[in-house]
C-alpha cells in the first residue's frame, strides 16, 4: 500500500561554518531511512521524484546536499575551495547524525548515484575505521561506478589518462572546473577534480587531510548491498561499476541492469531520476 509523504527541509551546519539543507521526505510508518548521496554538480531538488516515490513505500529518504549546489551557502571561486576531506569528514557526518537522530531504531540505509555512490562507500569505510556502532548496513548504488581509466572500452580507454589530467589542470587555471560549459559536472571546486582525477588515475581512494586508509575500510565493510546499472549509461560502463564493488569484497550483492523498455525513458545515466519508478522498484526487490 503506498503511503502519503511529508517534504521538509531541515538545515545543518558543518564545523567550518558550511550551511546547507538536507531533503526529506518521511512516510507515517517508515521501516527504513536512506540517506541519498547525488551525482556530481546535481542539487538534491532534484532527487525528490525519486525520494518520494521511495517514500511512497514506507522508506524515510533525506538527501544531502553537496558543497556548492543547491541550497548550499558556498559556492566554489579562486578564494574558495574543498576536496573530498570536507565532504566526507565535515559535511557528511552531520546529514548522518541527523538522519539518525529523526528516526532513532529505525533501520538505515546509505546510497547514492554516480559520484554519490563512490563517497557512500568511502563513507561507509571511514566509518568501519572508526568502529561506529550507527553505521548502515545496507548500500543502495545507483549508475556508480569508480572512474579508473582502465574500465573505459576502446576508443575512450584511450583518451582517458589525458582527460583525467586536464580537468584538474583547467581547474587549477581557472579556479574552478567550468563545468556547465564543458558538459561535466557543475561548477566545481577545483580540489574535488584533483582528488577525483587521483582515484581515476590510480583506482585507489585517498584524499590529502584524509589520514585513514579508506581502500582498507571499505575491505571491511559488511553490508547487503543492492546495485542498479542503466544499459546504455556510457559514464559507467559495466567494468567500471565492478571495479568500485570489488572494493567491498564483504558486501552481499545483488546487482540488476535496466534497459530503456524497463525504465520508460533512456537508459542513461540521468533520465532516470525524472521517472524512477523502476530503479525504486529494482531497489526494494525483495
Amino acid at each position: 500500500m503506498l503511503e502519503s509523504t511529508v517534504a521538509e527541509e531541515r538545515s545543518l551546519r558543518a564545523t567550518d561554518g558550511h550551511r546547507w539543507s538536507l531533503i526529506a521526505s518521511i512516510p507515517p510508518r517508515p521501516n527504513a531511512s536512506l540517506l541519498w548521496l547525488p551525482a556530481l554538480g546535481v542539487a538534491a531538488r532534484h532527487y525528490l521524484p525519486f525520494a518520494h516515490a521511495l517514500a511512497a513505500r514506507g522508506i524515510a529518504v533525506f538527501v544531502h546536499e553537496w558543497r556548492g549546489n543547491g541550497s548550499s551557502n558556498q559556492r566554489a571561486s579562486r578564494r574558495s575551495d574543498w576536496g573530498y576531506r570536507s565532504l566526507l569528514l565535515d559535511d557528511l557526518p552531520v546529514s548522518d547524525a541527523a538522519v539518525a537522530r529523526a528516526l532513532p531504531g529505525v533501520p538505515r540505509i546509505i546510497g547514492g548515484h554516480s559520484l554519490g555512490g563512490q563517497m557512500a562507500c568511502m563513507r561507509l569505510g571511514l566509518a568501519k575505521l572508526q568502529n561506529d556502532p550507527t553505521i548502515p548496513t545496507r548500500l543502495w548504488l545507483t549508475a556508480s561506478g569508480a572512474p579508473y581509466w582502465p574500465t573505459w572500452p576502446m576508443p575512450r580507454l584511450l583518451a582517458m589518462p589525458m582527460i583525467y589530467r586536464f580537468l584538474p589542470w583547467l581547474s587549477q587555471v581557472n579556479g574552478t572546473l567550468p563545468g556547465r560549459r564543458i558538459g561535466f559536472g557543475g561548477n566545481e571546486a577545483r580540489s574535488l577534480i584533483a582528488d577525483w582525477a587521483r582515484t581515476a588515475l590510480s583506482g585507489r581512494y585517498a584524499a590529502p587531510g584524509i589520514e585513514a586508509d579508506m581502500e582498507a575500510g571499505m575491505a571491511q565493510v559488511e553490508v547487503d548491498l543492492r546495485v542498479v546499472r542503466m544499459v546504455d549509461d556510457w559514464l559507467v560502463p559495466r567494468a567500471s561499476q565492478d571495479f568500485l564493488l570489488s572494493k567491498l569484497p564483504r558486501a552481499q550483492i545483488e546487482a540488476i541492469e535496466l534497459g530503456t523498455n524497463d525504465l520508460g525513458v533512456q537508459a542513461d545515466h540521468f533520465a532516470w531520476m525524472k521517472q524512477p519508478e523502476a530503479v525504486v522498484k529494482a531497489l526494494l526487490r525483495d
